[in-house]
């Protein structure tokens, strides 16, 4: 089950929308695809990132997946947590396990996201 909190994107992502500000991070279908997940190279901080944009890479023990920004804006702060400790996005993925916080560049953007019964239905559909 998904928090309902959050919205998330068709590529697996989710965002914690505070005011202006989202947290970015992958969604826990996205973990089980990966497997154990290795290394986490996130979007500098100050980087300005578009909606859709290849914004870093999550590397597992399978593959090497890219990590699009499901919102434009800049860059607040990576987590440096991930770095340590990157399967915290298995085992937090909607915790400790966030990827970056970004300024949101355009509040418009979240309606292209969906709520988590739009995106189980996604998933669902995938499987």
């Amino acid at each position: 089950m998904n928090p309902q909190d959050l919205l998330y994107s068709k590529d697996h992502e989710w965002v914690r929308v505070e005011g202006e500000d989202g947290t970015v991070g992958i969604t826990e279908h996205a973990q089980k695809e990966l497997g154990d997940i290795v290394y986490v190279e996130a979007p500098e901080t100050g980087a300005e990132v578009k909606a859709g944009d290849e914004v870093g890479t999550i590397e597992s023990v399978k593959a090497v997946s890219p990590l699009y920004s499901p919102l434009s804006g800049e860059v607040l702060e990576a987590n440096g947590g991930l770095d340590d400790a990157p399967e915290l996005l298995n085992q937090e993925p909607y915790g400790n396990g966030w990827i970056y916080r970004m300024k949101l560049g355009d509040i418009g953007e979240l309606d292209g996201l969906m709520k988590a019964e739009d995106y189980e239905k996604l998933v669902s559909s995938e499987e």
